[in-house]
């Protein structure tokens, strides 16, 4: 499991999912350099999702590889130093996170009657805007055959960021096609008994400890390496730590 060195306001470790707390991402675009480093459950779940939907290994990593750089696909991310971006794709505040009419997040998942702090509402998402927009580039992904292209593809038509630093996302998406590409050399995602990192408590906790956040006192559960909402997890704590 990554080590968890971001600078966080919150408990969670930078696997945090669906609890509504924002974590601040450690760089202007994305988070810390992660290419020498295992990767997440999010990571997985993100790029087995674009699969399922009909994309190839290579495309599917192509906009894993985006959004590590962006968010290091924390759905709780918010872009440094205050800027507008939130979420694993970093849409912005006023813009596609809940202000564009028509096209975005905040209202899709109201819309759903989800959450649009969680990582599934996030990666659906994606896919309504891939699907229902022309302009994201869908088609342009779906001609994709190389790591680079594909990458070039998201990163220019759906993300259309700044300062792109497309060589470290083009890093990313290999890393994440050298882990899963291949079904019968795929690396397994974390197991469900992976610890989650407290800041509050200074330490790492097993499975299933539930933590009140010395950020903003909610609870939170440890899950197969990732925070989430206590009320949200249908199993049992295993130990519960109050402030």
């Amino acid at each position: 499991m990554r080590s968890v060195l971001f600078a966080c306001i919150a408990l969670v470790s930078a696997c945090a999912t669906d609890a509504d707390v924002d974590v601040i991402v450690t760089e202007a675009q994305g988070g810390p350099d992660l290419t020498q480093h295992a990767l997440s459950n999010n990571e997985h779940t993100a790029y087995t999702y674009f699969v399922n939907k009909g994309l190839s290994p290579v495309q599917s990593a192509g906009i894993v590889g985006n959004l590590m750089q962006e968010s290091s696909v924390i759905p709780t991310a918010v872009e440094y130093g205050g800027g507008p971006g939130r979420g694993i794709a970093q849409w912005s505040v006023g813009g596609r996170w809940d202000h564009s009419s028509g096209d975005n997040i905040t209202s899709y998942a109201s819309q759903h009657g989800v959450s649009r702090s969680a990582l599934t509402t996030q990666l659906d998402f994606i896919w309504f805007e891939l699907t229902s927009f022309s302009g994201y580039g869908l088609s342009s992904l779906r001609s994709s055959t190389t790591i680079t292209s594909a990458v070039t593809a998201f990163q220019n038509k759906y993300e259309v960021c700044g300062t792109c630093d497309s060589s470290r996302r083009i890093s990313y998406a290999n890393q994440v096609l050298a882990a899963w590409g291949n079904s019968s050399t795929s690396t397994p995602p974390p197991p469900s008994d992976a610890t989650c990192y407290s800041s509050t408590l200074g330490r790492d906790m097993p499975q299933n400890a539930c933590v009140q956040s010395a950020a903003d006192d909610n609870w939170y559960q440890c899950s197969g390496g990732t925070w989430v909402d206590r009320f949200s997890d249908p199993d049992a704590c295993n130990g519960e730590y109050p402030l």
